[in-house]
């Protein structure tokens, strides 16, 4: 039966019913005027008819697939750009020169890790999952070489020059950063709603992943965050209120605006505040590092430092008892016996059956 429009007597709106080359339709235009309706109905009629013909890959868009992924659980994170330069492009048109084109005008300048992170991590996700529902062919994507990840932390005693080098508005970001291992974009956009001091908990929901994370403060960091002056809106700020020489009280400043990763935003004081400490090549996510490598050589918990730092990979966890190896000495000790002295030749045992 080819297709024609139906009244329901429930539903204000046409609908489509009949079949198409076996397939059996019945659903709704979304619309009221008959004309709207039909014009509906030859489009769908010439999609299903190319589907039939081509399959699903030729005919599905990206955004169909992206939808599906998501009602099926998949993260959101990094799709809506996405859906505005490929969402419309059927998923048989979309290849290696379509995503990297993609990547190209989203993030002309980003760097492998932000490449793969925004672009070619989310369009290969929704890709296989269009596969799995054999709406294309598994996808095979080339993506950008990331450098080899480093881990630079710095000792309890450098993370104190740091802070007395610290200016005033950025030293209780600077204790945060460092007792909680939070992202600096986490902490810059943390606002006093998600702050709970007499229970000593934050909550990070600004994540990367996504997805919310609630960390306990540390007794230095409460007391940090108690010192400062207001309690609502963003806990940190461009400056705390002060007097100037001549008198002049100066107010709350702004909040810091959103930005990805929160990069830039306290660039000229990290950096003077470096200099006074007299320490180099460290950056505010050398303070994560610098966290996670003080949790686990205090913890030797590798569970809990995922859970508390949100990291989604064992892996990305490992590097961190990868660095403390502290904590084998013992068993090296053990290699050469407990001097490392060779030992004398009368101390030396016979080989057996030596006459």
């Amino acid at each position: 039966m080819p297709l024609t429009l139906k009244r329901r007597h429930s539903s204000p709106f046409w609908y489509i019913r009949g079949t198409v080359r076996g397939l059996l339709v019945d659903e709704s235009t979304g619309v009221s005027d008959r004309r709207a309706a039909e014009e509906i109905l030859a489009l769908r009629h010439a999609e299903l008819l190319k589907r039939s013909v081509h399959g699903d890959s030729a005919t599905r868009t990206f955004a169909e697939a992206a939808l599906s992924y998501m009602e099926a659980g998949g993260e959101r994170v990094h799709l809506a750009p996405l859906l505005k330069v490929i969402g419309k492009k059927p998923l048989a048109a979309i290849g290696q020169a379509e995503i990297d084109a993609a990547a190209k005008k989203l993030k002309p300048t980003g760097a492998p890790a932000t490449l793969n992170r925004h672009i070619y991590t989310p369009v290969a996700a929704v890709l296989h999952h269009a596969a799995r529902k054999r709406w294309c062919e598994k996808p095979v994507i080339a993506r950008p070489k990331e450098p080899k990840g480093r881990i630079r932390w710095i000792s309890h005693e450098e993370a104190e020059r740091l802070i007395d080098a610290a200016a005033p508005h950025i030293r209780p970001l600077v204790i945060v950063l460092l007792s909680t291992g939070a992202r600096l974009s986490e902490a810059l956009y943390l606002d006093w709603r998600h702050v709970d001091l007499s229970a000593g908990h934050v909550e990070f929901v600004d994540t990367k992943n996504g997805e919310a994370r609630g960390v306990p403060l540390h007794p230095r960091a409460v007391a940090a965050l108690a010192n400062l002056p207001h309690r609502t809106g963003a806990v940190f700020r461009r400056s705390l209120p002060y007097t100037t020489a001549n008198g002049v009280k100066r107010p709350l400043g702004d909040a810091y605006e959103v930005r990805e990763g929160g990069g830039g935003q306290i660039k000229t004081a990290w950096a003077g505040m470096l200099k006074r400490a007299g320490i180099t090549d460290f950056s505010p996510h050398d303070c994560r590092h610098t966290w996670a490598t003080w949790h686990y050589r205090a913890n030797r918990d590798l569970t809990a430092l995922m859970e508390l730092g949100g990291w989604k990979s064992a892996a990305m966890v490992m590097r961190y008892a990868h660095v403390n190896t502290s904590h084998l000495a013992g068993s090296i000790s053990q290699i050469w016996g407990k001097s490392g002295d060779s030992p004398s030749p009368s101390q030396r045992k016979p080989k057996q059956g030596a006459a």
